[in-house]
């Protein structure tokens, strides 16, 4: 192993996956239609696809890190639910069973790649089995990409900074609503707790990868 892919050593290091439903990133999922101008914009998916050859093609494991899929019933009793959540049950995004809730077909995992249970709101952390499952596979760096970027990406990478990850996050092959929403997060608070922001070919550049 040269010195620079010494920096992502494939035994210590995992891509997470955040939320690559068919809602988020598909034709016809509910959100694609307000995700879909920053998506085209920042080439989202065909950067999604590169990371995930990369991780494949290095050795990385593999996450995949979902929002709960609702489910009728879901919420009916809660006392706090947040903005995101009344909009999910009005909506009924990620409904369990529906195509929407599907994975895009570019990002089904492999057989041994990892799919942890279902977070309520944004971090991939709160309530799930992602700490313990990273652990468990000697994970000390996390590599996030998905959807979207001021919620549950940037939720998650911060969560795992607390927990003491290693936090990458790799600003073309993730998305958001609106450009604003990609402002805050790269260029304000990415800053404040990520220990790198790259583009998909700066990551490239640093492990050795050729996945196009």
């Amino acid at each position: 192993m040269n010195a620079e892919t010494a920096a992502y050593p494939p035994e210590e290091t995992a891509l997470l996956i955040i939320d690559p439903y068919n809602d988020f990133l598909s034709e016809g999922g509910k959100l694609w239609p307000r995700a879909k101008e920053v998506a085209e914009g920042v080439g989202l998916l065909d950067h999604m696809r590169v990371m995930l050859a990369t991780a494949r093609d290095q050795g990385f494991r593999v996450f995949i890190v979902p929002h709960h899929q609702t489910a009728p019933g879901d919420y009916s009793t809660w006392d706090h639910l947040s903005p995101t959540q009344r909009h999910v049950v009005e909506r009924q995004t990620f409904a369990a069973g529906s195509w929407g809730a599907e994975w895009h077909p570019d990002f089904v995992p492999r057989e041994g790649e990892l799919v942890m249970r279902q977070h309520w709101a944004s971090s991939g952390f709160a309530n799930t089995d992602l700490d313990m499952m990273l652990k468990q596979h000697g994970v000390k760096k996390i590599v996030l990409i998905g959807m979207k970027a001021n919620t549950c990406v940037d939720t998650t990478a911060r969560f795992g900074q607390e927990l003491g990850y290693h936090v990458t996050l790799v600003r073309d092959a993730i998305g958001s609503f609106d450009w604003d929403e990609m402002k805050a997060t790269f260029d304000i608070n990415a800053p404040a707790y990520a220990h790198a922001v790259l583009t998909t070919d700066e990551f490239l550049g640093i492990v050795g990868g050729t996945a196009r």
